[in-house]
């Protein structure tokens, strides 16, 4: 008798655990949506659905994916947002889910309280979740991202407008700016913005964003905005609108710096930061309505987010990351050991020939790397880190450069923190075993000093 009982009380407990229930954690092996209870602070009870792959990168990124009005986490994650679940096999990253439970099933980025930070809102309920998460998978804080469609377009502006110091970066499909549909009556609904008549200048967008996080005087994520042309429920002009504001928080000139057609019908623009993580895009679709994302269009968003720079996987939950950096598909910051600083482009140059030194480390685009399967170590997308004049001597200076395929900028990693630049067989080191701002950095011979060994930041 006393054998039956414990197996009866296994199976329930088996039962629970399998159901999410127990201090509403997922099971470890996921690989499906989960649903999360308990997770912290939740002012207007949204449910919480979280998504780890069966390998998750020892480092994760961790994506924001808000639904449509009248969608759901469900929804979602097996329709319009499926790419961003297929890659997240492929890069190891973690997805979080927000669903909303009100009669509306739209996000409330429209009442006081939705408006301003920590303000008891539904943005509050998801940073309750990306604490979680973050918590739990030993997220990378330098690679938080968000990305909705319609209502969770909107989401994703008033959640980037108002944790600029959590999100790196946005991409909102079918969206308004943030603060464009505030009401003073209750209603989640506001018509003159859904209508496309609230135009307002670049400094008064970039306001009204500033004042949802008073007092912040840090830099702002970059964004991504797509928009068909003849929308209607969340009319085009929208677009336009966008593009001042996120402009504006970034200091930009509204004047594009670069325009192209990857499709047909497409035009997209990039302010600041040209390469393919811009600091500001807008991608606009002729002749379509409020249908985005269509097929094909997240595979621009999953890089733009900076998602398929995974990086090796683990089997989840994830452990501690690796003191050395993987050898491709990684991004972000290289810190040397010895100094405790981080390989920097000087003065956030984009320039052929500009000089790398060290920095303190700021998650600025100056100081992400991108490791590739071709030995490349790429910044701002199309600039390599290069030995200058393809130079093999003891103190020949490492610079940025077109990327061109060349042995001299091409490194490798080894075990032991040390990058090698193939073409000279030298190492990536920190000249003079200096450690204060601005030290320069060149090639030398391998001595395995701390001012010779890396790791991601």
């Amino acid at each position: 008798m006393k054998r039956v009982i414990r197996a009866v009380l296994a199976a329930v407990v088996l039962c629970l655990a399998s159901a999410g229930v127990l201090a509403g954690l997922p099971p470890a092996s996921a690989a499906a949506l989960t649903q999360v209870t308990n997770f912290g602070t939740n002012p207007t009870n949204l449910n919480m659905y979280i998504y780890v792959p069966d390998r998750v990168a020892a480092r994760p990124a961790l994506l924001v994916l808000t639904h449509y009005c009248g969608g759901s986490a469900g929804a979602i994650f097996n329709g319009n947002g499926h790419d961003y679940v297929t890659a997240a096999d492929r890069y190891g990253y973690v997805i979080v889910v927000p669903e909303v439970t009100r009669s509306e099933k739209c996000f409330d980025v429209s009442t006081p309280a939705a408006l301003r930070r920590d303000g008891g809102g539904d943005s509050t309920g998801v940073m309750a979740m990306v604490a979680w998460a973050r918590q739990r998978y030993n997220v990378d804080p330098e690679r938080i991202v968000v990305s909705g469609f319609s209502s969770g377009a909107m989401m994703t502006n008033v959640l980037a407008a108002q944790y600029p110091d959590v999100f790196a970066a946005g991409s909102a499909f079918s969206g308004v700016p943030a603060g464009c549909f505030a009401t003073t009556n209750g209603s989640l609904w506001n018509g003159q913005c859904s209508g496309g008549q609230i135009i307002k200048t670049a400094q008064q967008w970039g306001d009204l964003a500033r004042s949802m996080y008073p007092g912040y005087t840090g830099r702002y994520p970059r964004m991504q905005l797509w928009h068909g042309s003849t929308d209607t429920t969340l009319h085009y002009n929208n677009f336009g609108e966008e593009i001042k504001q996120w402009t504006n928080l970034h200091g930009l000139s509204q004047t594009p710096a670069f325009t192209d057609r990857p499709q047909s019908n497409w035009t997209r623009t990039r302010y600041g930061v040209t390469s393919a993580q811009a600091t500001v895009e807008g991608i606009s679709i002729s002749g379509v309505g409020h249908q985005l994302p269509m097929s094909g269009q997240l595979a621009y968003a999953i890089t733009f987010l900076g998602l398929d720079g995974g990086g090796s996987s683990t089997p989840s939950p994830s452990p501690s990351p690796s003191p050395s950096p993987s050898p491709s598909g990684n991004t972000g910051a290289l810190r040397g050991v010895g100094s405790g600083r981080c390989l920097d482009v000087s003065g956030a140059s984009q320039a052929n020939g500009a000089a790398v030194n060290i920095w303190d480390c700021n998650g600025a685009a100056n100081q992400r790397w991108t490791s590739n399967s071709s030995g490349e170590l790429r910044v701002y997308g199309g600039k390599c880190l290069d030995v200058n004049g393809a130079g093999t001597a003891d103190g020949s200076a490492v610079i940025i450069w077109d990327c061109n395929g060349q042995n001299n900028q091409k490194w490798r990693f080894n075990a032991d923190g040390t990058i090698t630049a193939v073409g000279a067989n030298k190492c990536l080191d920190v000249s003079g075993y200096g450690t204060a701002n601005g030290t320069k950095v060149h090639i030398w011979t391998c001595t395995g000093a701390t001012n010779q060994k890396w790791n991601r930041a």
